[in-house]
This record gives C-alpha cells, sequence and structure tokens, in this order.
C-alpha cells in the first residue's frame, strides 16, 4: 500500500509545470508531419503483434457549460446536432476496422466526452450495435467496457440500458457537492442526482464506480471540501479521482467566467491536498498515484500491486499491452509505435469522412530511445520503483551508461529525500509520491528545450 509523507517545504520548492505522462512522448510532440499513410503503416505492423485493442469513443456533445471545463466539446440544447456526427462516427468506426485484423479482441472500450450519455437511448444502441459489427467485442462480461457519466443526464433506465449494451465500469463527475462551489463554476448538481446514479449502477451489476472530484475550484475551503470528501467516502465508490483545478484562462475561454477572487490562495489549495490525502487513506483508499486513489481490492490498486498497473490517455489503466484506437473529434490513439490525433473540430472531422477518409491529421512516431524511456517514466509513475537489473534486461542497454546525465539531474532529488538510489533500485519515497511527475520529467529528453513546460500545468 502506498504511503505519502505531505512535506509541504518539499511541494512549494517542486511545483512547477510539467507533463502528466498519459503518454510519452507527450501530444506536445505531435507534428502534422505524421501523415495518414504512417498511421496505416503502423496498424498493418501492429497486426503483426497480435496485442488485444482499446478503443475509445469522443463525443463531445454537452448540455451546458461547466466553467472549469479544458476539455474539447460542443455546448448545445439541441439534441438532434448529434445524430450527423454519430452517423460520421460510424463510417470512421467501419474505416477503422478495415485496418485490424478481425481476430484481435477488444480488452478495453471507454467512451468518454463532453458527455457521452447526451446521446439518446437508440443512439447508444445503435453506437455499440455498429462497434460490435466492426469489431471483435467480448459477449461476455470480460472486457473493461468504462463510460464517463454526467449524473444529471442520466436515469435508471439509462444506467439499466448502459449495463445492457455492455458497460460494466463507470465513472461519475461530481467535483463538489457544495452548493455555493457549484454555482460559481455552473455546475448545479444535486445529492439526489449523485446518488441516484451511483445506486441505480450498483442495482445494475457495474463493476467498478469511480467518482471525480476536483480541487482548487472557486470559493472552496479546507471545511467545504472535506464535507464533500466526507459524503463520497460514505457512499464508498470502488475509485476516487481528486485532481488539481489547473485555472488558465488565457488557454480555455469558459474559464474567464470564474471570478479570479472567488478562487482559493495556493497554501488553501495545498491544505486541502493535504486534507484529502490523510482522510481518505484512513478511510482504506490506497494512494495509485496523480491524483487516483482505490480500495485495496479494485482492478487498479491490484494491477500496480503486481506490477501491471500503466497509464493512457484516460488515465490509469490494468492493460500496457493493447493498441489503442481513437475515434471520433479530437480523440488519440497509440498504434504501433506511433501516436495519431483525430482533427478537433466537427467541420474538418465532416470533411474528412465524407470523402472517405480517416481523420488522423497529426501524430509523432516513436523510436528506440522513446520507448527505452517511456519505459523508465511509466515504470516509476505507476509503481514508485524501477528494478535496474530487470530493466536493463528488458530494454538492453546498460542504465547508469544510458541514463548518465539523468542520474546527475536526479542527484538534488536524492539529497532530497524524494527518491533512493542503490546499484539495483531506484525506489521513490513516501516524500517523493506528490512530485513523481518532477521525478519522471528527469527521464524526459524533450523536457531539455527552452520553455519546454510552458503547455503544461503545475505538478501540485
Amino acid at each position: 500500500m502506498s504511503q505519502i509523507t505531505f512535506d509541504l517545504d518539499l511541494i512549494k520548492r517542486y511545483d512547477k509545470a510539467g507533463p502528466r505522462y498519459t503518454s510519452y512522448p507527450t501530444a506536445v510532440q505531435f507534428t502534422e508531419e505524421y501523415s495518414l499513410a504512417d498511421y496505416e503503416r503502423n496498424a498493418a505492423l501492429s497486426n503483426q503483434s497480435g496485442r488485444d485493442l482499446s478503443l475509445y469513443f469522443h463525443l463531445p456533445f454537452c448540455d451546458t457549460i461547466c466553467y472549469y471545463c479544458a476539455c474539447n466539446k460542443i455546448i448545445t440544447k439541441d439534441r438532434s446536432k448529434a445524430d450527423p456526427y454519430l452517423q460520421r462516427l460510424h463510417k470512421e468506426i467501419a474505416m477503422q476496422s478495415q485496418l485490424f485484423d478481425s481476430n484481435r479482441k477488444v480488452n478495453q472500450l471507454h467512451w468518454g466526452g463532453g458527455t457521452p450519455t447526451f446521446i439518446s437511448h437508440d443512439q447508444m444502441r445503435e453506437l455499440m450495435a455498429v462497434t460490435r459489427r466492426h469489431f471483435n467485442l467480448h459477449d461476455d462480461d470480460s472486457g473493461e467496457y468504462s463510460i464517463e457519466i454526467d449524473p444529471r443526464e442520466v436515469t435508471r433506465e439509462s444506467i439499466a440500458l448502459l449495463r445492457d449494451i455492455g458497460f460494466n465500469r463507470m465513472s461519475l463527475g461530481v467535483q463538489d457537492f457544495n452548493p455555493a462551489v457549484q454555482q460559481a463554476v455552473n455546475r448545479i448538481q444535486s445529492d439526489e442526482q449523485t446518488l441516484g446514479a451511483l445506486s441505480a449502477a450498483r442495482d445494475e451489476g457495474f463493476k467498478s464506480i469511480s467518482v471525480d472530484l476536483i480541487y482548487g475550484l472557486p470559493l472552496q475551503t479546507v471545511d467545504s471540501f472535506s464535507a464533500t470528501l466526507q459524503r463520497i467516502i460514505d457512499i464508498s465508490p470502488d475509485r476516487i479521482s481528486v485532481f488539481n483545478y489547473a485555472h488558465l484562462p488565457e488557454l480555455f475561454k469558459p474559464q474567464r467566467r470564474i471570478n479570479p477572487e472567488d478562487m482559493p490562495e495556493a497554501a488553501v489549495k495545498l491544505d486541502i491536498l493535504k486534507m484529502s490525502i490523510e482522510k481518505l487513506t484512513a478511510s482504506g483508499y490506497v494512494y495509485i498515484g496523480m491524483d487516483h486513489f482505490a480500495k485495496p481490492d479494485d482492478e487498479l490498486a491490484i494491477a500496480q500491486k503486481n506490477g501491471q498497473l500503466y497509464r493512457n490517455f484516460q488515465g490509469y489503466a490494468t492493460h500496457a499491452d493493447c493498441d489503442l484506437i481513437g475515434l471520433g473529434i479530437t480523440s488519440i490513439g497509440t498504434v504501433g509505435r506511433s501516436f495519431a490525433q483525430n482533427v478537433k473540430t466537427l467541420d474538418e472531422y465532416s470533411e474528412r469522412i465524407d470523402a472517405g477518409k480517416l481523420a488522423v491529421f497529426r501524430g509523432v512516431e516513436i523510436d528506440d530511445d522513446d520507448i527505452v524511456r517511456r519505459n523508465a517514466i511509466m515504470q516509476l509513475i505507476c509503481h514508485f520503483n524501477l528494478n535496474i537489473p530487470q530493466f536493463e534486461t528488458k530494454n538492453n542497454i546498460e542504465f547508469k551508461t544510458y541514463f548518465a546525465d539523468e542520474l546527475k539531474r536526479l542527484k538534488p532529488m536524492i539529497e532530497d529525500g524524494l527518491v533512493t538510489l542503490s546499484n539495483d533500485q531506484i525506489n521513490v519515497t513516501s516524500k517523493g509520491r506528490l512530485l513523481i511527475r518532477n521525478i519522471c520529467m528527469t527521464f524526459d529528453r524533450y523536457l531539455k528545450k527552452p520553455q519546454a513546460t510552458e503547455r503544461f500545468s503545475k505538478a501540485i
């Protein structure tokens, strides 16, 4: 079980911007030099591996705007706007499926957004049916098929339908129960809506239920967020995510509607984080890392214990051995030795799909050095340790020669007690676990360039 020591002085000193490492290289390295031909070549190569598949669907529509949101979304109350998008998504599914061997099993599937449940029941059924027609989905309940839920957008009938068409995992967006905070971010969501959705998911037999919270929102205090956290602990979801709100109004227009005078000071945010960690771990949740907590018997905690945890664009995951296919606007895939991203607007997406072309517009191919560094970063960010002899065997390198410069840059962190280094191990200490992004940044070759961290949020 991961222990955490909250060292305020160290946190303040290391609290700088850096990647969240849902990929390496990160999306900042994606370029339009990566072509559709590159994607198709990597898909063909991936078929030789026989790896299972993971599918991500981006459903961008929302009924109302949450001011804190930095997602790619389309705000509309006109539900009919979803239909032309879905018809094109069906075409994209068919085109993507042609690139992959039909015997490759889809072990993971995720609907994200936006608000996936913006679409109607019939549209949900059809989207899953089209997916089953073109990809090899599990017929039983053994796949990890998950969906993001806005409790304001579902009924018990909706959740029963989602279970019926194959979903068995769910994440509920809550953010904060406090009415004043909800008003400040335009996310009015009653306790009854949240608890009703969670209760229905349990009744329908969802295997894992996760709740998402955000700290650092306007008007939040330690006491107010503690009350929200206690409500969540009382309802006992399998996983709890406590995300740090990054206020970047210059990049995300909706955030400009937040009154800057209502924002909690940095010291208050740190106090909220400290309280959250103490409260959750005292209640039996395991700190997985990077905002995530889970019950000891949850799949994430078990995967971490067994050395099988991984990170992808949805966060922590339990299957590192899947090729990820991104479907819909702005979605990102990991296929073969490459990352690929779809176009970001409806007009571009419509134009490409209507022309019979995939929507991939940029990406990056991964070289041997990227793979070695990705393996090091993933090992540290998921497991807080790295066995050097095992790593050398797996990656065919001499670790201390290959990473000589990186180990020099790691020395201040060793001196500060964030990590320990021996001949055989790099171990992240209880002080270092909250600063794991900083530790991983040591191994990131792309951060050596000037202004390389400007597009990232702060670590804490």
